[in-house]
């Protein structure tokens, strides 16, 4: 007897992203303290598509968001986005082996659920409860796969080989949102995107003065980044650089 399986869209896209995994982990050098950048005219020439999309759509959508809705509405509808992410969070903080990081993003996702409207208002940050972020880039890591070579991403920006591979990943990680149905499921998308142009908006100083204002902005932003996430994983670096890096490229 035979027994068909279907294979889902997003189970073929997962295997694939794993796939690369694998190549990845067998060609990637591990970070040393300078980036590893042999991309480095395909990723200059992403950075400026970036900083022209950011021009013409994204600043000012920003600025725009920003300034029509009130402070309290702009930190709900992150609130609301950062509450979605955790079940996600769970599930890499399972695959790293650490079971206290996991209780607290659980402990966190069900307090704020329940007690802030759905996630809506941050209760659990005035209980002292605070998220361990991570993502499965961080899994990665944990698991040994070297950070591999520095790429920017169209839209996204700055990424490593290995966070690349892990944001694909985390794409299907996320136990909640993969069981919404239909439009549920995009609620989630839209609140991200919201939250990102917020975070856009609050960090516009410092996004502009590197963006706009650098003699290099492709270095500048490239030795933010790198520093940034190394920090994070708990990598040796020579001291932490702005957080915005961590807020806008952090996962």
């Amino acid at each position: 007897m035979i027994v068909a399986f279907k294979i889902s869209g997003p189970v073929i896209r997962a295997l694939l992203a794993l796939l690369i995994l694998g190549a990845l982990g067998a060609c990637a050098r591990p970070a040393g303290s300078g980036p590893n950048d042999p991309y480095e005219v395909q990723n200059r020439a992403t950075h400026q598509g970036n900083i022209a999309l950011d021009k013409a759509l994204v600043r000012p959508s920003a600025n725009a968001y920003g300034s029509v809705l009130p402070d309290p509405v702009r930190e709900s509808v992150g609130n609301f986005s950062r509450n979605l992410s955790l079940p996600g969070f769970v599930v890499n903080n399972i695959l790293q082996g650490d079971i206290k990081g996991a209780g607290q993003n659980g402990m966190r996702f069900l307090f704020n659920t329940v007690f802030g409207l759905g996630g809506i208002l941050d209760p659990a940050s005035d209980a002292g409860l605070f998220a361990a972020k991570t993502d499965f880039g961080e899994t990665l890591y944990v698991w040994g796969v070297p950070e591999g070579n520095f790429v920017v991403l169209p839209v996204i920006g700055p990424s490593t080989e290995r966070h690349m591979v892990g944001r694909v990943v985390d794409l299907f990680t996320n136990p909640l949102i993969n069981s919404f149905p239909e439009p549920e499921k995009y609620y989630e998308l839209a609140a991200s995107t919201a939250s990102r142009l917020g975070d856009r908006y609050r960090f516009s100083n410092t996004v502009d003065s590197i963006y706009y204002d650098s003699a290099d902005s492709y270095a500048q932003a490239r030795l933010l980044y790198l520093q940034n996430r190394r920090f994070q994983l708990g990598v040796s670096v020579a001291e932490k650089s702005d957080s915005v890096f961590e807020e806008l490229y952090g996962n």
